[in-house]
């Protein structure tokens, strides 16, 4: 193998051991258990080799169905345009956009077909995980969790005390449901950088979102968003239990959470443009991770994503009373 071929961007971004405990969830949104994760992907003498060891903590069926009982090595093309995955575990592949790879693969051992994203996060330390698990057009499950990465996991006694305490966390963290602030008025903010269908970096959105609760399980938000991309849209959004409707007037739809994790389609009124949207709330300050992808006309359109922080406003539901 010719040592002239150079690790692709993505590859050079996810140097390193990858520590995470992603939780496990049915298709209808049940937590049902853990999976203990250590990967990397490593570049050699012009080939790329990914392995995984995972150890399962679930229960009924799917522990049985994704506990094979064997590491995980793969080899994979690499490159900026398409990372390809060829086997003998995973049969697909992933396309990159900066931080953000956004993948599709066949496993055999399992018998899904797996939509992947992994957005990496230097400003907050993290990676923002999930799978979403297939047979067919069928969702049979979910995979999602947080990971950091280390350089001397093996050799040093505190990284492996910081990734301990790190999996301690996740282990509490992962089946927090996904809530938005029910009791207060206020905005989400932050800039995402945006790609086009072509998967080259065009410029930012910045990004507001007006957030009014109406009850406990009613809101309105307006998303104002400028830069690339130029909208506003409102809407009315319920929740119950983890199944999420857009009601309206600009945007219509539903999405559901898995934990943290919400995943959502939204379809803008009177046009072919929608949102495809992952949201995960990474601490209980509300910040959340996003990746939206636009499609118009039923094709990629921009693939956008960045970090929102929440800024607390008025009190809306406070106590009633009777005089």
């Amino acid at each position: 193998m010719s040592n002239d071929k150079k690790p692709s961007n993505w590859q050079k971004a996810i140097e390193g051991e990858w520590h995470g405990l992603p939780s496990l969830f049915e298709a209808d949104g049940t937590h049902v258990g853990y999976n203990k994760v250590s990967r990397a992907s490593e570049f050699e003498n012009g080939r790329t080799t990914y392995w995984m060891n995972t150890r399962f903590d679930a229960t009924g069926p799917l522990n049985d169905r994704f506990e094979i009982g064997s590491p995980f090595r793969f080899g994979v093309i690499d490159s900026d345009q398409d990372r390809i995955y060829t086997g003998p575990d995973f049969i697909g592949s992933g396309r990159p956009y900066g931080l953000l790879v956004d993948s599709n693969y066949f496993s055999p051992g399992w018998n899904v077909n797996l939509r992947t994203m992994n957005h990496v996060v230097p400003e907050l330390g993290i990676q923002v995980y999930s799978s979403q698990l297939f047979e067919a057009d069928t969702l049979v499950g979910v995979f999602n969790g947080l990971y950091v990465v280390t350089q001397d996991h093996e050799t040093n006694p505190a990284t492996q005390k910081r990734v301990d305490a790190f999996l301690e966390k996740e282990k509490l963290d992962g089946k927090r449901p996904f809530n938005l602030p029910v009791k207060h008025a206020g905005q989400f903010s932050g800039r995402f950088e945006v790609y086009n269908e072509n998967q080259e970096l065009v410029g930012h959105n910045d990004v507001v979102i007006h957030h009014k609760p109406l009850n406990l399980l009613h809101s309105e938000q307006t998303i104002e968003i400028s830069g690339v991309i130029n909208a506003k849209w409102t809407a009315m959004r319920t929740r119950t239990g983890n199944h999420h409707q857009y009601h309206g007037p600009d945007m219509f739809g539903n999405g559901m959470s898995y934990g943290r994790y919400l995943y959502s389609v939204r379809h803008v009124f009177g046009q072919a443009f929608k949102l495809w949207s992952r949201e995960t709330q990474v601490d209980e300050d509300y910040t959340l991770v996003c990746a939206w992808q636009f499609m118009q006309s039923q094709k990629e359109k921009y693939t956008t994503f960045g970090v929102l922080r929440w800024e607390q406003g008025d009190l809306i539901l406070g106590a009633n009373h009777v005089d």
